[in-house]
């Protein structure tokens, strides 16, 4: 077993992966910017990507590094997110580390990607740039309690009796659960077989945006909701639509809007040579994370 700092540790993924490694056997430093605050398992450590002295400290001794970190609510993401992957490039060569594991972005490389998929594209390439061994899983939307992706899905059909929406809802995408997105991130952990590779991660079901705002609202209360597409609303009046109609900000949803033009499927399997499984379904996905949300609203009505 090995020594694992995972980064951004109480966002979305990192939260739910920390038990699951301490699970594993291994040693996990949960890294926040907030130690004194941090209330979920493993060691907490005090740390910022964009701080080389503070990484320094908080990578001593480690064996695997997990990259969790984004700026995606940042108008200028692409370059924040650029420089903070060179720092902590640096520092985990210094620090000796064998292991950096990404998740980045699924798409192929010679399309036209937006730029939230070629900001993600760079950082897995500048990660590996002072010669620590990175290990990539892309997927596309990851479907679970607390994830943007899913926010927006969940709360455009729960707040609308009907969606006008743009052509991109016509896009293949292929979904994955954040309980295999986890599965996976901890199988790939010192494996190596996992050194230095790219895996395309995602669950069985290739769907149009449409097709899962069917299918989340079924599962969330038995209805059928109307689409109406509109082909001239762009990025931009969609970001500013999402933003009417759920509690995304405007620059985060218009950088998830430029990438929903593009299809993103998962074409290369070879994940499962290396941690075996089946993933599960959008629909299974979809009622996992719907009953999550409401367990976590039956225990903030308990601590009232």
């Amino acid at each position: 077993m090995v020594t694992v700092l995972v980064t951004g540790a109480t966002g979305f993924i990192g939260r739910r992966l920390v038990p699951a490694l301490l699970d594993a056997g291994h040693d996990v430093r949960a890294m926040t910017r907030r130690p004194e605050s941090y209330d979920g398992q493993g060691e907490p450590v005090g740390a910022d990507v964009s701080d080389r002295s503070s990484l320094d400290e908080a990578l001593r001794g480690v064996d695997v590094a997990i990259y969790l970190v984004h700026s995606l609510d940042d108008p200028d993401f692409e370059r924040k997110d650029a420089d903070a992957a060179r720092t902590f490039s640096a520092a985990a060569a210094a620090a000796g580390v064998k292991q950096i594991v990404y998740m980045g972005g699924l798409g192929d490389d010679d399309q036209d990607l937006s730029a939230h998929l070629r900001s993600r594209r760079e950082v897995e390439e500048l990660l590996g740039g002072d010669g620590v061994p990175v290990t990539v899983l892309r997927a596309a939307i990851v479907v679970g309690h607390g994830g943007i992706s899913w926010e927006l899905t969940r709360q455009l059909v729960k707040n609308l009796p009907a969606m006008v929406v743009p052509k991109w809802v016509g896009t293949r995408t292929q979904p994955i659960s954040i309980d295999d997105v986890v599965r996976y991130l901890a199988g790939v952990v010192d494996h190596p077989d996992a050194l230095g590779r790219v895996f395309e991660i995602g669950g069985p079901d290739q769907l149009t945006y449409r097709e899962m705002l069917l299918v989340a609202n079924e599962e969330s209360d038995g209805r059928q909701i109307p689409i109406v597409v509109v082909p001239l609303l762009t990025p931009r009046l969609s970001s500013y639509w999402l933003a009417l109609v759920t509690d995304v900000d405007v620059t985060t949803g218009r950088n998830l809007i430029d990438s929903m033009s593009t299809e993103v499927v998962v074409r290369d399997t070879s994940i499962r040579d290396v941690v075996p499984g089946e993933p599960l379904t959008y629909r299974e996905s979809v009622r996992r994370a719907l009953a999550d949300r409401a367990a976590a609203e039956r225990g903030s009505e308990e601590q009232r």
